[in-house]
């Protein structure tokens, strides 16, 4: 039931909405009808790091596929780095439609996805232990890719193809596209460029923010009624007796929850999180309905009802005796949704369990079955950091229960100290951040983002960094960047390809015009290339 990673809006396929409610995500594929190949990848590649102690000379299977459909002798590599699911899922996706097939069928490229260590069906050992997890880190991914590029020997390919003697692109979006980011800065000698679209580039501790872009531009009906109604929760918590917040919880039909953190997170779960939840929410919006999800607004035109019935309203004033006699304000329409729309997706399992919204426990976390969620807190534990987190000063969409202390627990649980091997107390945010953080920056890194991402303030194009300019043509395509407007996460991933029929509105112009300055760059660099033996494209070691 669970969907316990980041999900972007390409890679989850559209089904109609059930009678009368939200739609329901879709797992991405978990096959594909491309072929797989492995390729025996080093677990260590860093063999005189303390860190890795006691150091190994195995390798592992990492999985990829590859097009070749459009392959013309002389176009580009484009590697999609999947980061954070499994290869199968995105190559289902990516290769027949979007932005990476447009990519391939305007310069004859041949397309690889790649898949990342510990995920899929990449997995080094059979289970995730905390000493298993030791080579799980950053540099040793961004190592994978650069070793793989190298020394790989693409089926019915010779030796010929590998980099950095031929042309290599990276490409990927959210922690994938942060990958990306950090290959370039790291192996820029390898691959010749990378497009990283809402690339998370900088870890935090905590991270509030993934609300700002719900505050700022969801109705504004919609985020009063829960500013309103969260603040009176967190009176309830602070000032209220066990009775009391049992029966505020009861009106959700959550009194079970006895833990106040899971109860916080369950009702916010129709707003998403930076970690799991159950169902589409903000970040799966996208500008093509064919793959994009509107329960989000589903949710805000529940909460906001005024035709509701009145046993549902007069839930407005049940918990009033515990706020002063004020009523909580569309408390009733929040509290059916839940109800009617958010429980029902445990199918039968009760609430209070760890299938369905139950976080406080023990056992679940330590489950060392490999598994995406496994993988994904992991990184979270020991490096990138963004946990879920509700600001202490100021208006929230979400409860300040919900601290980064609520996260850490299923850190401690989930990777107590092995032999070799222990998380640090809380993430390393400095070996995240040693890339570059909200100033990465790279020759031939395009950066792309969205005005109203939920991770953009983990990324390039960070609120509190200012604005940016290019200052000449040639910065321009050098360090290209582009902030979509009114962008949503890794918009431009989703893309009309040639031979598409034109339906109008699905492609709207501001996202044409993205697509149509991402092959300018793919053009300007493929001609940086082909003329790095003369002119403005020979001076490579410059730039």
């Amino acid at each position: 039931m669970k969907s316990a990673f980041l999900l972007i809006g390409l890679a989850w396929l559209a089904s109609a909405f059930p009678q009368g409610g939200p739609k329901r995500l879709r797992a991405r594929q978990s096959t594909s009808p491309y072929p797989v190949y492995t390729f025996d990848q080093k677990l260590d590649h860093f063999p005189n790091s303390t860190r890795y102690e006691p150091h190994t000379n195995r390798t592992f299977k990492q999985h990829y596929y590859v097009d070749n459909t459009y392959y013309k002798q002389g176009g580009p590599v484009v590697c999609l780095m999947s980061g954070e699911s499994s290869a199968a899922g995105y190559a289902s996706i990516a290769f027949p439609s979007g932005l990476l097939k447009l990519f391939l069928q305007e310069f004859n490229g041949l397309g690889i996805v790649l898949e990342n260590r510990y995920y899929g069906a990449s997995y080094p050992f059979n289970t995730t232990t905390t000493d298993n997890l030791r080579f799980f880190t950053t540099e040793q991914v961004l190592a994978d890719t650069a070793h793989f590029a190298q020394n790989v020997i693409l089926p019915g390919y010779n030796a010929s193809l590998q980099a950095p003697e031929y042309l290599w692109v990276l490409f990927g979006g959210s922690v994938p596209g942060g990958q990306v980011a950090f290959a370039m800065k790291e192996y820029g000698d390898v691959f010749w460029g990378g497009f990283a679209s809402s690339g998370l580039t900088k870890g935090v501790l905590g991270y509030p923010e993934w609300y700002e872009p719900i505050q700022k531009f969801a109705p504004q009906d919609c985020t009063a009624s829960l500013n309103g109604i969260i603040d009176k929760i967190d009176t309830v918590f602070a000032n209220g007796n066990a009775n009391q917040i049992s029966h505020m919880k009861s009106i959700f039909g959550l009194e079970t929850l006895h833990e106040n953190g899971d109860f916080a997170q369950t009702i916010a779960y129709p707003l998403g999180g930076p970690f799991l939840y159950p169902g589409a929410t903000w970040q799966e919006i996208n500008w093509d309905p064919a793959v994009g999800y509107s329960d989000f607004f589903y949710f805000c035109h529940n909460i906001t009802n005024p035709d509701s019935t009145k046993n549902i309203t007069s839930l407005d004033y049940a918990l009033a005796p515990y706020t002063n006699n004020e009523p909580w304000s569309n408390l009733g329409n929040y509290a059916n949704y839940i109800k009617q729309y958010l429980i029902p997706t445990c199918d039968g399992v009760p609430v209070n369990n760890s299938a369905c919204f139950l976080q406080h426990n023990q056992s679940y976390w330590a489950d060392t079955t490999n598994s995406v969620r496994r993988s994904y807190l992991y990184t979270m534990c020991t490096e990138m950091g963004t946990y879920i987190a509700a600001h202490q000063d100021k208006p929230n969409l979400v409860s300040r229960v919900l601290t980064p202390e609520y996260t850490q627990q299923w850190c401690t649980w989930a990777f107590p100290p092995g032999k070799h091997n222990k998380i640090p107390p809380t993430p390393d945010l400095a070996r995240y951040n040693v890339y570059g953080g909200s100033n990465i920056s790279a020759p031939r890194l395009a950066l792309i983002g969205g005005e109203q991402d939920v991770f953009r303030d983990v990324g390039f194009f960070a609120v509190d960094r200012g604005e940016r300019y290019s200052l000449s043509v040639e910065d321009a395509y050098l360090h290209p960047q582009m902030l979509i407007e009114s962008g949503g996460h890794v918009w431009d991933f989703e893309a009309l390809n040639k031979g598409d029929v034109w339906e109008e509105g699905r492609e709207p112009q501001f996202i044409r015009e993205v697509h149509l300055w991402e092959l300018r760059v793919m053009r300007r660099w493929i001609e940086m290339w082909e003329g790095r033996k003369g002119g403005w494209g020979s001076k490579r070691d410059e730039l």
